[in-house]
């Protein structure tokens, strides 16, 4: 097959193929970035595949990074654009589930597609758009299937970690995953032991987040993968629970951890180790915690003033638009327009300050200053008093005198 229309990304990319032609060696677009050509799908990043080794490479093009040469990958830098040139190669056994314990660097592009994890990864392309589908991945895209190429269980045992790939797949292509593939997931969930929270992280929440999320829940339920995930050993039925919300796409992963720990039934002060067992920034932690009760409050009834505050805009639409999920309307319109309507939206428009207060009431900064403010913010957004110094200075007063 030839592709009618080959897209930009790959024309800006062909005279580094050309360069490495010259030179007598073959050179191909590979992976991902023909597989989402084929699919009509946005192209990120275009790789490269070469019967080139990698100090081949480097003599060819001046400007290259040396960014995983041990495993055969060059980086080359073309004007703007920068493209990753990885030598064919073909691996040893895995012993540790993750990576190999040799790479072999080869002239045949067959041999390094064998290697690769899925029929449909498994495709390359030359500079004249010509695919070249040695394990029938073309087929496997017309039927929507993810399937490993050769054996399965060879795949999964050399890098555990391409089990999660494959559910992750299944949600972002809205594919099926093929029956020995699945049975293969099944037999060796338990390697996923051996692959770091951060490397499975980062597959779910590509899962998470993807066209159909179903479709790939169900068999990382159904396979028992969620059990070597951080925190989700117990919730096999509250998982399920959470494949049956409302399958429309989720924006952000803050919006898709607040629904599954909305869905799990976490407590309030066990969210934070839980989302820190994903090894989650701070930040992201954060936001997520910023959702759940801005979520609990819309669930109660409508937003308050304080709470807009402290969540800010952003944060109050995006739990807006999670409010389908529970049979609920969101009301972004009004949102915009309460917020919109606050006396002030961050401290830092508060009419006194912290060195202000300190010094028209003669005393050192300590604790009550931080209650003070916050005394006074809360007062300002709910309209008790205007945000005014000599109105501020007054309204303090009365609160210190109490104390």
């Amino acid at each position: 097959m030839k592709l009618k229309t080959i897209p930009d990304e790959f024309i800006r990319a062909t005279g580094t193929l050309k360069e490495i032609q010259a030179h007598g060696f073959e050179a191909y677009f590979v992976g991902g970035s023909v597989r989402d050509a084929l699919l009509n799908q946005s192209i990120h990043d275009v790789d490269i595949a070469t019967s080139a080794y990698p100090e081949e490479i480097k003599q060819i093009f001046h400007r290259t990074i040396d960014v995983g040469i041990d495993h055969g990958t060059v980086l080359v830098l073309d004007g703007e654009e920068q493209y990753e040139i990885t030598t064919f190669r073909t691996e040893s056994a895995y012993q540790d589930f993750r990576r190999p314990d040799k790479v072999t660097f080869v002239r045949s592009l067959k041999e390094d597609l064998k290697r690769r994890d899925f029929t449909i990864n498994a495709l390359a392309m030359d500079v004249e758009g010509n695919i070249i589908d040695l394990f029938d991945g073309m087929d496997d895209l017309k039927r929507q299937i993810i399937r490993a190429v050769g054996n399965p269980k060879e795949r999964f045992h050399e890098d555990a970690l391409r089990m999660m790939r494959g559910l992750r797949f299944a949600s972002q292509l809205d594919f099926s995953i093929e029956t020995k593939t699945l049975e293969a997931i099944e037999a060796f969930h338990s390697l996923l032991d051996k692959i770091s929270v951060e490397r499975i992280a980062i597959e779910f929440i590509k899962l998470l987040l993807g066209k159909n999320r179903r479709k790939a829940l169900l068999p990382f339920i159904e396979t028992y993968c969620y059990q070597y995930c951080p925190g989700l050993k117990a919730y096999g039925k509250e998982l399920l629970t959470f494949s049956e919300l409302p399958n429309q796409r989720i924006d952000s992963q803050e919006q898709a951890w607040t629904l599954l720990i909305k869905s799990l039934n976490i407590p309030d002060h066990e969210i934070r180790s839980f989302l820190k067992a994903w090894k989650l920034s701070n930040h992201v932690i954060h936001e997520v915690q910023q959702h759940i009760y801005g979520l609990n409050q819309r669930l109660r009834g409508e937003w308050q003033p304080r709470d807009l505050f402290d969540l800010g805009l952003e944060t109050a639409l995006s739990v807006e638009n999670l409010l389908f999920y529970f049979d609920r309307n969101s009301k972004l319109e009004e949102t915009k327009a309460c917020y919109e309507q606050l006396p002030i939206h961050d401290r830092k428009q508060l009419a006194v300050s912290g060195n202000e207060l300190v010094t028209y009431f003669n005393k050192k900064p300590g604790k009550w200053l931080g209650e003070l403010i916050e005394g006074l913010e809360t007062a300002v957004v709910n309209g008790q008093v205007v945000n005014k110094k000599e109105a501020l200075f007054l309204y303090s007063k009365r609160i210190m005198d109490k104390e």
